[in-house]
């Protein structure tokens, strides 16, 4: 029998360097998750990445996951890492077919695909044995927030089936922002703040309606593909799940490294 999953989770995976940089504090958030944030090995992972931005749903089906250096003028070690997890073609399958259940008509299967650095990066830090299968799904961010959640929704039985499901991305995502400043530019703060209240309030549906509800969403997010693998981790946590902040920390005056866990155990 599967181990069974009570929770989801969405990681802000800042820059890539998260890699490399001891003295990005996330970085030792990460490295802590297996004593601190969830001590249960899962069977398989699936992450929703923010850097897999596809038409239709998308899954990669490989045996073994090639490392994808999806980031261009970083120093050169950081092209030298690799993370070799296996792949998860059952569970790649398996996430299509509850889809395609739940009236999503198209997933696509991506047979080349390895893990970009919005999977491999945490996951380095998180399970650095690379040894549990790793599965990705991809986002469409021409679609909304409602579409994500309703996503995650259609993956809710993969918790009972001993899968952690991931979203990667990141609470504000504002590259063209991102200054060299002491403290916190106004709009990130305000928006940050704004999210977890509504996550910890429990208020989903305004999240899933965060552009007309959130100040200063487009400026947070002026592209939402870093925003939707929250959705999908909430919608597959559900609606009666507790979301709690597990991890706050900010870079560039306006990279928000918040991070959530939603627990579903009733």
């Amino acid at each position: 029998m599967a181990l069974t999953m009570k929770d989801t989770f969405y990681i802000s995976h800042g820059a890539p360097t998260l890699a490399i940089d001891e003295s990005i504090p996330a970085r030792h958030f990460l490295q802590s998750w297996k004593d601190k944030v969830f001590p249960q090995k899962p069977k398989a992972i699936l992450v929703i990445s923010g850097h897999w931005d596809t038409s239709f749903p998308a899954v990669n089906i490989v045996h073994r996951n090639d490392t994808i250096y999806d980031f261009y003028g970083f120093p050169d070690s950081m092209y030298k890492l690799k993370y070799p997890a296996p792949g998860a073609p059952e569970l790649a399958l398996r996430v299509k077919e509850l889809l395609m259940a739940s009236g999503f008509n198209r997933v696509d299967e991506d047979r080349e695909r390895g893990l970009d650095h919005g999977a491999w990066v945490p996951l380095m830090l998180m399970y650095p044995e690379a040894d549990i299968p790793v599965c990705q799904l991809s986002v469409q961010s021409k679609r909304d927030g409602n579409y994500h959640y309703n996503l995650g929704k259609a993956l809710a039985p993969l918790k009972d089936e001993g899968v952690l499901i991931m979203g990667s991305g990141s609470a504000t995502h504002n590259l063209r922002a991102l200054r060299m400043v002491d403290g916190i530019v106004p709009w990130a703060l305000e928006f940050d703040t704004w999210l977890k209240d509504a996550l910890l309030q429990g208020r989903y549906e305004d999240v899933n309606c965060y552009q007309e509800k959130a100040p200063h969403a487009k400026m947070a997010h002026p592209w939402p593909d870093h925003f939707y693998p929250l959705h999908v981790a909430m919608g597959a946590a559900g609606e009666n799940a507790k979301a709690k902040l597990i991890h706050h920390s900010w870079q560039l005056g306006a990279l928000s490294y918040a991070s959530y866990q939603f627990n579903s155990a009733s």
